[in-house]
């Protein structure tokens, strides 16, 4: 049971970054959309258009789902825990990603090999003491769910992480253990497989605030 956890442990953090979106007008002047409240009500950017003032308001996405139709009782319920595990292990994938991002721009400014490979160690051992006993709690579904969602929110499988992190051998190796567990760290998040497909379908849920 130690081994699975291990796969993931050393490999994650949290990542959503909000960006700031640039709209231009017909003249290539940069507007940025915006609402502040005043005495008189609210002040808006407004846009000109033949001639028309339009108010100019960047709305936030809303994400449109419909209800999830099932057969059966067993179909509600295995919908019912996989939302459950995809919202217990998605933050994680949100951390790995960021993670990974801030260590590839640390590993970039350091020359030696020895330094990075102490970099690592120490980043590891870190890792561990703040997420290792929540880790431990996931079963073997959710670890299975989360490499998935690691792969969406990097472009890269566990496996391939851990080979660029830690080498060959060391890919080989806990990759070896996962398949013992029924598992592979090469998992790849697809939308063409129904299971992936409802993962994400969980996903926009969470990121809409729906459950």
């Amino acid at each position: 049971m130690f081994q699975k956890h291990r796969l993931i442990r050393s490999y994650i953090l949290l990542f959503l970054s909000l960006t700031s979106k640039m709209f231009s007008q017909n003249n290539d002047d940069i507007v940025i959309p915006y609402v502040s409240k005043v005495p008189e009500g609210y002040k808006v950017t407004a846009v000109i258009e033949n001639n028309d003032t339009i108010p100019y308001i960047w709305m936030p996405w809303v994400v449109v789902i419909d209800k999830m139709p099932f057969r059966t009782r067993r179909r509600y319920v295995e919908w019912t825990r996989l939302k459950y595990n995809v919202k217990k292990v998605y933050p994680y994938a949100i951390l790995a990603a960021a993670k990974l991002k801030e260590y590839d721009l640390e590993l970039a400014k350091i020359p030696k090999e020895s330094d990075r490979k102490a970099f690592l160690k120490k980043s590891e051992k870190e890792l561990q003491k703040q997420f290792g006993e929540e880790l431990k709690g996931l079963s073997i579904n959710q670890g299975k769910i989360l490499m998935k969602l690691i792969d969406r929110e990097t472009g890269k499988t566990t496996y391939n992480i851990v080979k660029e992190m830690r080498g060959n051998f060391q890919a080989f190796m806990w990759q070896s253990l996962a398949t013992l567990f029924g598992s592979s760290m090469k998992q790849e998040y697809d939308l063409n497989n129904p299971e992936d497909k409802l993962i994400e379908i969980a996903v926009k849920q969470i990121e809409a605030g729906e459950f």
